[in-house]
């Protein structure tokens, strides 16, 4: 009777050797396949925070430009010609359609805006991203 008892302890044991080998290799290409997705979230997050960045110095740099523009614009009657009488349209100095809207400056002002939300938003999703992963291989440690 000892010998049934300890043959069945021996199959329920090897039974259950074998569900649990399944289970670290369902966890293993599990953590495997995290660690793929997480290096294509990652390069992806990195490259947008760049781009978000690269964007922001474009669009302040096209703001110093227009501003420099419309200041010196401002200065200036435009097209100063040798008349006798210049039309009544060259009388006032140039100062472009900044107060329609917002005009191009604010328009431009809210898309830098966008781009610096795009990366703080970015940059956190990252860190959260990174701490959920870094939780589940060590949950899934073996």
């Amino acid at each position: 009777a000892e010998i049934d008892q300890l043959e069945a302890s021996i199959a329920k044991l090897t039974e259950d050797i074998s569900e649990l080998t399944k289970a670290v290799a369902e966890l293993d290409a599990a953590m495997s396949e995290a660690t793929t997705l997480r290096l294509d979230e990652k390069a992806k997050n990195e490259q947008t925070i760049k781009d978000a960045g690269e964007a922001q110095t474009a669009v302040a740099q096209a703001l110093t430009v227009l501003k420099e523009f419309y200041a010196k614009a401002g200065e200036a009657t435009a097209f100063i010609q040798q008349q006798p009488a210049a039309p009544e349209i060259f009388d006032a100095p140039y100062k472009g359609m900044q107060s329609e809207n917002g005009g191009i400056i604010g328009m431009l002002e809210v898309i830098e805006s966008d781009f610096a939300r795009l990366e703080a938003d970015t940059t956190a999703g990252e860190a959260t991203a990174q701490k959920e992963y870094d939780n589940f291989m060590t949950d899934s440690k073996v």
